[in-house]
């Protein structure tokens, strides 16, 4: 009894913890897949109360006697609930009351009604102390003088099977819609051709390849040397070298822009890469990791007459994996999101060098009354480092355990 008791209280745990764990999960993942589910709606779909998540698109039919395809409406016919075609909308329907008793209304259509005493010499009565024009409003055969106390819109809905059959008037805006879940991945094109998100993609690309490789080659060669090789000096520089990193890059911004005019790098990709293949926290992960590895091998190495270059190619970074792919995952995530650099560097006008995060803050403006385009071009922005953080989280948990006990 206790054994079986001990296994309940453990699985009750297990389960509580997991659910708790899997519904901050959803909670956090939630604004993604909306965000992947906005892009392919359309644009009415995205400005609809209350939100949905799947995309939808109207229902249209092709009804006898009309060129277009109309679309389907819910629509109450003797208190059954029909689907019902759409053939006028914008139909103007008032309500109209006698001067001495408003609440006695009627309702009618606005070119059915009449001014009384014609249009010229419309007649007017005094209602709680307020002037109101008359009309001559038909009712029971007869006519009544009355006043407009409200009018609205509706729209003329027609049975598809029997255009001929009697109308329905309701209001259209508060009419349920019939739709249907679809999907529109063409969104992606219309985005990636508005506002040439395909050369932003490459360059975007290009930029972060470029910064990956040259960072983790100047991240290994800088972190060999502090880790492994004795020259005078050597913590002290390797101290102030990483004391770079407290230095906030908004008071780097002004230098490195006047030192990129001086070099004429203004307005050129090559201002997005050379500058950032040198980081001092890449040489500070890579030498944390170099610590740790055997000096045993790298003597037995030397030993039998393998250079520094021939030790670090062919030991120590195969063994490097792990510090390697958790330095690329974070270099990348750095340089295809990186957008306050690009802005001041890159000139807007000059669309052939910008990169997504330009690209898309341009967007924002051109297409800012089509949401669904916008989430487009963030869900291309998204997707890619999402997707290299994934294959590389394995790598940087091993790097985390690993690394940096050592000083």
């Amino acid at each position: 009894m206790k054994i079986q008791s001990y296994r309940l209280v453990r699985f009750l745990g297990n389960f509580f913890v997991y659910f708790i764990l899997t519904f901050f999960a959803l909670i956090m993942l939630f604004p993604f897949m909306y965000m992947l589910a906005t892009s392919f709606k359309i644009p009415s779909d995205t400005f609809r109360y209350p939100p949905r998540m799947l995309p939808r698109d109207p229902v249209t039919v092709q009804v006898e006697g009309y060129d277009e395809p109309l679309p389907l409406y819910f629509v109450d016919v003797d208190g059954v609930r029909k689907e019902y075609a759409l053939a006028r909308s914008n139909i103007k329907v008032g309500t109209y009351a006698p001067a001495d008793d408003l609440t006695n209304t009627v309702e009618r259509f606005l070119s059915e009604v009449k001014p009384t005493g014609g249009a010229m010499n419309q007649q007017k009565v005094v209602v709680n102390g307020e002037e109101q024009k008359l009309f001559d409003v038909e009712v029971d055969g007869r006519v009544i003088p009355m006043i407009l106390l409200e009018q609205t819109t509706v729209g003329e809905f027609i049975d598809p099977q029997n255009p001929e059959g009697e109308p329905v008037f309701q209001n259209v805006r508060l009419s349920e819609p019939v739709e249907t879940i679809t999907w529109h991945p063409e969104n992606y094109r219309e985005v990636i051709e508005l506002n040439n998100l395909g050369r932003a993609l490459t360059n975007t690309t290009l930029v972060t390849l470029l910064v990956v490789i040259g960072q983790l080659i100047t991240s290994v060669f800088g972190g060999y040397a502090f880790a492994r090789l004795k020259f005078p000096g050597r913590d002290t520089v390797f101290v102030f070298y990483l004391g770079t990193i407290m230095i906030p890059f908004v008071m780097l911004i002004v230098p490195l822009y006047q030192l990129m005019v001086l070099i004429g790098w203004t307005d050129r990709l090559a201002s997005l890469i050379i500058p950032w293949i040198f980081t001092a926290y890449g040489t500070f992960l890579m030498r944390q990791h170099f610590i740790t590895f055997p000096k045993e091998i790298e003597e037995a190495a030397l030993l039998d007459g393998a250079s520094r270059f021939a030790i670090l190619k062919d030991i120590i970074i195969p063994a490097s994996v792990p510090a390697l792919a958790t330095q690329a995952t974070f270099t990348f995530l750095y340089a295809w999101n990186s957008f306050i650099w690009p802005l001041v560097i890159i000139n807007v006008g000059n669309e052939k060098n910008h990169v997504l995060t330009l690209a898309l803050n341009v967007l924002r403006g051109r297409a800012s009354d089509t949401p669904n385009l916008i989430l487009a071009g963030a869900a291309i922005a998204i997707i890619p480092p999402l997707i290299v953080f994934i294959l590389g989280q394995r790598f940087f948990v091993e790097s985390v355990a690993g690394s940096g006990v050592k000083g």
